[in-house]
């Protein structure tokens, strides 16, 4: 278990506060890495790999609209899959993922390694814009601490976090 998910876990564990996933372009690698150590699951309530818009839309409830006016890697989709697995699994936060993992998929204005990644809580939300570079597995695994260093950050805030 990382440093980060151990740190996460403790912060999480004090507060009594849970946290769940919804993962496009990480599949499943942030889930599995919260789960990494004994315990996880008093916690980290679960996860949910939404590669596929349909299972976007049906599983984190997000809007069909948002994903046609901005697509799947967009900031108000991370923002729906953080509120959506927040809010159909109970938890206290949600992280939603979404990106370009590559090697193809990159398009003018979205290249290979951007990623969006949505932290919310009932305070409100914030999605952060990244761009990392590599093959598709430090794309990937770069997504994932980024997510856990954005997560432990919005739940030290003594302030509420901006809504979405």
């Amino acid at each position: 278990m990382t440093a980060s998910v151990l740190h996460l876990a403790r912060t999480l564990l004090d507060r009594g506060e849970t946290l769940a996933v919804a993962e496009s372009c990480t599949g499943g690698l942030l889930g599995a890495t919260l789960t990494e150590g004994s315990g996880s699951s008093r916690w980290f309530r679960g996860g949910m790999i939404v590669y596929s818009n349909d299972l976007k839309i049906r599983l984190a409830g997000v809007a069909p609209g948002l994903l046609r006016r901005w697509g799947a890697v967009s900031a108000p989709v991370a923002a729906a899959l953080a509120a959506g697995v927040r809010c159909r699994t109970k938890s206290n936060w949600g992280v939603g993922i979404t990106g370009i993992a590559g090697p193809t998929g990159g398009l003018p204005g979205k290249p290979v390694g951007l990623v969006f990644i949505g932290v919310t809580s009932r305070r409100g939300g914030r999605v952060h814009r990244r761009i990392f570079r590599g093959n598709r597995g430090q794309i990937r695994r770069q997504a994932c601490q980024a997510a856990l260093e954005l997560l432990l950050r919005a739940i030290r805030e003594p302030d509420p976090i901006s809504h979405l």
